[in-house]
């Protein structure tokens, strides 16, 4: 099949893999999609765009003409990590996963219930956005299954701290945000109090509008842990409204007070996940070259 991935895929490729990767992993994407396409018996309808940074989402018909999308990551976006975590929350809070998870198949293919992929919580006015995500993350929040293989907060974070050092010898300037980041971590993994299935990457854009539920969470990068981590992302969302506004800084300690008590978590300890998130991914994205965002995290951060 020939078509041309969106270029918001390809270059977050390059940018989580590298080029050469990236390019190797895209090159093979036609084969892989037609070897998936009959392995789900659906029916190619197109491409969805622009679509996530982690994956390509096709829009696809099964063979009864219920619309469904099937989802083809590359080996590092860990999609059989995915479809446990999917299965397991059986369609509860999050998009249902329509084969079973020992299916025969391509393993890097999901094949998803369709939902409403250009309508996210972010359509909605700020407030009303962060009650439905309140209530949809909490669905989400459930006991792991029995043997599962999903890392923890503390083995994810682990990774992250070697490029977060990185960065801090690079630019002195960072050291102190990165040292608190830092030091935030140690702290919490040395007692968590929890050990919930989480989504691992939850935010406004990752819940769209649905028919089965008014909203719904795709996109997990799962692991289990503390919710606070979970929750840690949503609250840097829309930084980019809170930087431009003149009281930005006093609505982010506002917003992590208010979610800490909707959701019954410990305020200190989602602020400082908040704190650890939000200088791991201005870090990164300063070292990819995505400055403007970088700058973004990294002032977020320093009003915790």
């Amino acid at each position: 099949m020939g078509f041309e991935p969106p270029q918001r895929l390809v270059r977050a490729l390059g940018e989580t893999y590298g080029d050469a990767a990236a390019a190797e992993w895209l090159g093979r994407l036609p084969a892989l999609t037609d070897e998936a396409l009959p392995a789900h018996s659906v029916s190619f309808d197109r491409v969805c765009a622009p679509g996530g940074r982690s994956a390509l989402v096709l829009l696809v018909h099964r063979g009864d003409g219920t619309p469904a999308v099937l989802k083809i990551a590359p080996p590092g976006a860990a999609p059989a990590q995915e479809r446990a975590a999917l299965a397991h929350w059986r369609g509860w809070g999050a998009v249902e996963l329509l084969t079973a998870p020992d299916a025969a198949g391509p393993e890097d293919a999901l094949l998803l219930e369709r939902l409403h992929h250009e309508v996210s919580l972010r359509s909605l006015p700020e407030a009303k956005a962060l009650l439905e995500a309140a209530g949809t993350v909490r669905r989400l929040w459930v006991e792991p299954p029995a043997g599962h293989a999903f890392e923890t907060v503390e083995e994810r974070t682990a990774r992250q701290v070697g490029p977060m050092r990185a960065a801090a010898a690079q630019d002195p300037a960072l050291e102190p945000l990165v040292s608190a980041a830092l030091a935030a971590r140690e702290e919490l993994v040395q007692d968590s109090p929890e050990a919930f299935l989480l989504h691992g990457n939850f935010r406004q854009s990752k819940v769209l509008a649905g028919e089965r539920a008014p909203w719904l969470a795709v996109g997990p990068e799962p692991l289990t842990g503390e919710r606070a981590y979970d929750l840690a992302r949503l609250v840097r969302d829309r930084v980019e409204d809170l930087i431009a506004s003149p009281g930005g800084a006093v609505t982010a300690r506002r917003r992590v007070k208010k979610l800490a008590e909707s959701l019954e978590v410990d305020q200190a300890r989602l602020r400082g996940w908040t704190l650890f998130r939000a200088v791991e991914s201005g870090t990164r994205a300063l070292a990819a070259g995505r400055t403007q965002d970088g700058e973004m995290s990294l002032e977020f951060a320093a009003w915790l």
